[in-house]
């Protein structure tokens, strides 16, 4: 139905020209008679014409008022105009015909006949069935409610208009100085200060209290010490924002404070952002300080709806001298095991060295023990068969200690231990049924801590700063008495996994690592029969030559790629990278290769100047500071190099901000 309103100007006009016609009329009469005999029938018929019309167009339009009318009965508009409420009437063309007080003051730009797309661009059907629906002009926020009164052949539609602008301004408020809960831990506190004098002491500990005060006093938070490395801080949520928007500038200025030549402070932060009440942001902040900690420190996790966000994260951290925690978890362990009927081992997909050898070391202390221990292991996929076979002694002992999944389900019982070493995600165990099974769990691992790690292990015994969690496995046993004797074949497995991750002791490599290979040569391994486990044949060392050969250098980094299917190159591309690193210039090493179909593994390393782990994290994967690697499937391998140089130029662009 059109507007009638605009039929208006189209009455005026036409008595507009009536009057026009008459006044020629009369000045043709006045000049010439004649003249006007002859013009006269055509202005009458004009005349007629136009009257006809205007009695037309008035007539439709009182019938229009008149339907309004009957719609909106004068008390219902007499009380709608004065309302406090915008209340305005549109036609099946959703055009304005009529509005209220209210409406006009509110919406000063609207006309009659405007469209109500203007304001909101829906269907008029879904905005009959949504209440409250947002509409925002200007400034202004208000609630949209239709209604369609019920009589038939009804063509227009009652909207509601309710401004909630200062509602949702005071909500605003409201959340933007909602407590938010932070907990910051300096790193290492004690092993940081070893060795260092009292007045020495004292002075850095002044700078870093100096240090939070500035933190906190900027902002309308309070801060409270509990203790000698740790603070608890409540902020407002928009100071948090503010803080966040500047990627926890404080993380930067607690690296400049210098311990030793070597050693700086760094910082652990947890903050809970997505706490209804103060008690729920405050475990939400506990659970990112143990993520930010479990990465490796220096960082700060932020807790969020869907998972943590992740700041900092560019030095190596400082080694853990922590041999009481050690002592606790390996007499849980023995707990758990003599309460247990039989303990089953695994370790992650494509076990390595040291995911074999942390197992080997376990089953020979729980065996020691008197108790059934089998290492769960998928022998077609394992880059270690050569330490297998080794361990492995007469025919008894190849059924005995190693079982394939799909047997290990078979005798696994609700009182069996499954213990997971070398991983912690529970999406890359050598096998995901049997974890899921399981209602004892124990994990063993050093890598940095991801979002989606087992959350229901018994016994977590993680630290990030062990080299490898062979070198965990090798400090537990020397808790677990008798038990903790070991043959030398086994503690070989260990010392091999210590030498994988660390690449012959050259990186992350700590106090505690030296002390876990002299414990295993206590024991009788052999150095050269650990060496044994990592030659190549001819064939892989070729393959290792040609990758490296193809690399290419980009800021710093080389990124070597192969299209082609190789049976072994899970274990030729992790060591071409190795051998990349050894070139001048080269800061971190890049090499993709394909698996099988359209999967494409990607093994980065680095000597420690780029941190790998972000890198890889920006592709959905992780791992070390200067180990990582991720997966990408459905790609091609030109498409993902393209993906991993752009990784590259991120990590870049993170570390100037």
């Amino acid at each position: 139905m059109k507007n009638f309103y605009r039929d208006s100007g189209l009455i005026i006009s036409v008595i507009a020209l009536i009057f026009l016609l008459g006044g020629l009329s009369f000045y043709v009469y006045i000049n010439s008679t004649r003249i006007f005999w002859i013009v006269a029938p055509f202005e009458v018929l004009i005349s007629g014409f136009v009257i006809g019309k205007l009695i037309t167009v008035t007539r439709k339009t009182f019938q229009y008022y008149s339907f309004v009318g009957s719609e909106l009965e004068n008390a219902d508009k007499i009380s709608l105009y004065g309302i406090p409420i915008s209340v305005a009437v549109v036609d099946n063309t959703l055009g304005f015909i009529w509005f209220n007080k209210s409406f006009r003051e509110s919406f000063e730009d609207i006309e009659y006949g405007d469209n109500l797309s203007i304001l909101y661009g829906g269907d008029i059907s879904l905005l009959l069935e949504n209440e409250d629906t947002p509409v925002f002009y200007k400034d202004m926020l208000f609630r949209l409610n239709a209604i369609k009164p019920r009589r038939e052949g009804n063509e227009i539609y009652i909207l509601c208009f309710n401004d909630v602008t200062k509602e949702a301004e005071l909500e605003r408020q409201i959340k933007l100085r909602h407590p938010v809960v932070l907990f910051i831990m300096v790193d290492n506190y004690d092993d940081m200060f070893e060795g260092n004098l009292e007045s020495e002491k004292a002075h850095i500990t002044v700078k870093i209290d100096k240090l939070l005060e500035d933190f906190v006093g900027g902002t309308n938070g309070i801060m409270k010490k509990f203790n000698r490395d740790r603070v608890w801080v409540v902020l407002e949520s928009n100071d948090v924002m503010k803080i966040i928007e500047e990627k926890i500038k404080v993380l930067d200025r607690a690296r400049e404070i210098a311990v030793t030549e070597r050693i700086n402070v760094t910082l652990s932060i947890g903050i809970g952002t997505t706490g209804k009440s103060l008690s729920e942001s405050e475990r939400f902040a506990r659970q990112a300080l143990e993520m930010a900690q479990g990465r490796g420190g220096d960082q700060a996790a932020v807790k969020t709806n869907n998972g943590f966000e992740f700041y900092g994260g560019v030095s190596k951290g400082i080694e853990r001298h922590v041999k009481v925690k050690a002592r606790i978890i390996t007499n849980s362990l023995i707990d758990l095991v003599e309460h247990s009927d039989s303990a089953y081992i695994m370790g992650h997909k494509y076990s390595d060295l040291d995911s074999i050898g942390a197992a080997i070391g376990v089953s020979g202390a729980i065996r020691n023990l008197g108790k059934d221990a089998r290492i769960v292991i998928d022998k077609t996929a394992s880059l270690g068969q050569e330490l297998i076979d080794k361990v492995r002694v007469g025919e008894e002992e190849k059924q005995s200690l190693f079982i394939n999944p799909a047997k290990a389900r078979e005798h696994f019982t609700d009182n069996s231990l499954l213990i997971i070493v070398d991983t912690h995600s529970p999406h890359i165990v050598e096998d995901e049924e049997l974890y899921k099974r399981a209602k004892k769990v124990v994990v063993i691992d050093h890598h940095r801590k991801t979002v989606n790690f087992i959350d229901k292990a018994l016994i977590f015994h993680h630290e990030p700063h062990a080299s490898s969690a062979s070198e965990m496995v090798a400090e537990m046993l020397q808790y677990f008495g008798p038990a903790g004797r070991i043959s030398a074949v086994q503690a070989e497995a260990l010392l091999a996994g210590i030498m994988l991750d660390t690449k012959n002791f050259t990186l992350k490599t700590g106090v505690s690592t030296f002390e876990a290979a002299a414990f295993l040569r206590k024991l009788g391994a052999d150095t050269i029969n650990v060496k044994s486990f990592f030659t190549n044949s001819f064939e892989n060392y070729r393959q290792i030559v040609t990758l490296v050969g193809s690399a290419k250098l980009y800021k710093k980094c080389a990124i070597a790629v192969n299209d082609n299917f190789h049976e072994d190159m899970r274990i030729i591309a992790p060591k071409a990278a190795d051998e990349m690193l050894a070139l001048n210039g080269i800061e971190a090493a890049f090499a993709l290769y394909r698996v099988d179909g359209s999967e494409i593994y990607v093994s980065a390393r680095s000597m420690g100047a780029i941190n790998v782990q972000l890198i890889m994290e920006y592709l959905g994967g992780g791992g070390h500071y200067t180990m990582a690697g991720t997966q990408m499937k459905d790609i091609t391998v030109a498409e993902a190099e393209k993906r991993v140089i752009s990784a590259i130029d991120l990590y870049y662009d993170n570390q100037k901000q």
